[in-house]
């Protein structure tokens, strides 16, 4: 176990950032293969299990009108006259697989494409959030949130062997995860 949570902090540490470029393969034609309509349900799970659905949908779609190669990335929750989200995916630098969603409101946030997935993380309002969206097929699209209060809830480690140095670790709270399996239109 000592193992894998120093891999994870040494990846993270170095930012060591040629995955990206390594892992993306066919993912190169993001977003131009992700386009299209997506829909399904979302489903929204607490600690006691589901406690709610919503019907979802992702449009991506090419701005005719766009010279940066921009495109709309649109998310709507139980119909356009509901909750309806007219964002748009800018690229930054598409070989490093770096992305910016632009909500249109001076709110813009990085995403990083690795192989079939497009991630994003972020707090607001004292809440850590990680967005991911997972093409898995050509027809299957996969939205998953997880998020919880910044504040940790146990810190450990940061002690002294006499072997080794144990890093400090902190373990955040999962009070939502979302998911939804969308399909193409």
């Amino acid at each position: 176990m000592r193992s894998v949570c120093f891999f994870w902090l040494l990846f993270f540490q170095t930012g060591f950032s040629g995955i990206a470029v390594a892992q993306q393969g066919d993912s190169l034609a993001f977003p131009a293969a992700w386009s299209g309509v997506w829909s399904g349900t979302l489903d929204i799970y607490g600690g006691k299990g589901k406690v709610q659905s919503v019907g979802m949908e992702i449009e991506i779609l090419k701005i005719d009108t766009s010279t940066q190669g921009r495109y709309t990335f649109s998310l709507i929750y139980g119909g356009r006259d509901k909750d309806y989200r007219p964002y748009e995916l800018v690229p930054v630098d598409a070989s490093k697989g770096l992305w910016r969603v632009d909500e249109k409101n001076t709110i813009v946030m990085e995403s990083y494409l690795y192989g079939p997935k497009l991630l994003c993380w972020f707090v607001v309002e004292g809440s850590r959030i990680l967005c991911s969206y997972e093409k898995t097929d050509d027809r299957t699209l996969i939205f998953e949130v997880v998020s919880g209060r910044e504040t940790p809830v146990s810190v450990t480690g940061n002690t002294k062997t006499d072997k080794e140095d144990i890093s400090e670790v902190k373990t955040f709270p999962v009070s939502v995860f979302q998911r939804a399996v969308l399909k193409r239109k």
